[in-house]
């Protein structure tokens, strides 16, 4: 029988998330995880808020006027049913993206990138696609979406899974050590 969970350190771990091939292919999905419809934004950590308050007038620059006013007029980010996710414009486009030749891409992130700031982005937004639920502890899964066919495609091609994708984010949410015990698993 195959087991569809692993652990890792008190970590609960779905089998996709180490079987699954995937990299981003921003060509073809123009950073679509960034502006996927939804009536919630990119969860947030509570102690992201302040680390962002800090790192938002660097990255404001980057931003087109639209969502700089909106950051103006009702901040960068909201609680919804409990829980604290980012704004977004009409529904749609997270506040904090930018276009750059057609892509949405994060301002935080660009601001990290020229060494303006040192809070790169959200976590959950690192660590797309996988996604963190807590139901007794931490349970790490894969999140399909069908913005992310391209992704699929070019993991099988250059044969990466979805943990290999993901290995900056993974080292920086656990340590290099918890990623190290992920990837041992993928080579059983």
């Amino acid at each position: 029988m195959i087991k569809p969970f692993f652990e890792v350190e008190n970590k609960i771990v779905n089998r996709d998330i180490l079987e699954v091939p995937f990299c981003c292919d921003l060509d073809k999905c123009k950073g679509a995880c960034c502006t996927i419809e939804s009536d919630y934004g990119a969860p947030l950590l509570p102690e992201e808020i302040a680390l962002m308050e800090k790192s938002l007038p660097q990255a404001l620059q980057y931003l087109p006027e639209e969502h700089r006013a909106d950051i103006q007029a009702n901040g960068f980010y909201e609680e919804k049913e409990g829980e604290l996710v980012t704004r977004s414009i009409n529904n749609r486009a997270c506040v904090l993206v930018y276009f750059e030749n057609g892509v949405a891409k994060c301002a935080l992130e660009k601001a990290y990138f020229e060494k303006k700031v040192k809070f790169r982005k959200p976590i959950s937004c690192h660590l797309f696609p996988i996604r963190i639920s807590n139901v007794f502890g931490e349970v790490l899964r894969y999140e399909q979406f069908s913005e992310c066919t391209h992704a699929l495609k070019k993991g099988k091609e250059v044969n990466i899974t979805v943990a290999e994708f993901c290995k900056d984010s993974l080292e920086r949410k656990y340590n290099k050590r918890w990623y190290s015990k992920l990837i041992k698993l993928i080579q059983k």
